[in-house]
This record gives structure tokens, sequence and C-alpha cells, in this order.
């Protein structure tokens, strides 16, 4: 089977999947932690790929000259 890596849609529904799970009144504390902990390894797989768009964007806009930024803020 094919390794694709997901995109950042789909870790999103991933997030609403395991928030939907935690809202279950009827599930366990030993699922509630795997399912809160799942949650943080895909929330920063979330903020990863955001972090690395927000700088080629950065760079980008910085490269065609259209934002001068600061160069400790990137």
């Amino acid at each position: 089977m094919e390794n694709k890596e997901l995109t950042f849609e789909d870790y999103m529904n991933e997030l609403e999947v395991i928030l939907h799970k935690l809202e279950n009144k009827e599930i366990s504390l030993e699922e509630a932690v795997k399912a809160y902990t799942k949650g943080l390894e895909v929330s920063k797989k979330c903020y990863d790929i955001l972090n690395t768009s927000e700088s080629l964007v950065t760079e980008k806009m910085t490269e065609a000259g259209l934002v001068d930024f600061p160069k400790e803020s990137l």
C-alpha cells in the first residue's frame, strides 16, 4: 500500500473525529486519554504545516518585493 502524506484538510478532519469521540459521554477514561493524545499529535502536524506554509508565503512575498519583513520576525 502506498504511504501517502496526509493534507492539512485530512488532519483537520481527523481532529473533528477525535473531538466528537471526546464529546461522547460514553467513552471510557482510557479511550479519552488515547484520543486526547492522538489529538495533540495531529494538532502538532497541523501547526507544522501552517508554519511551513507561512514561511513559504513570507519568503515569496519578500522576494517579490511586496513586503519588507524584519528579519527577526522570520
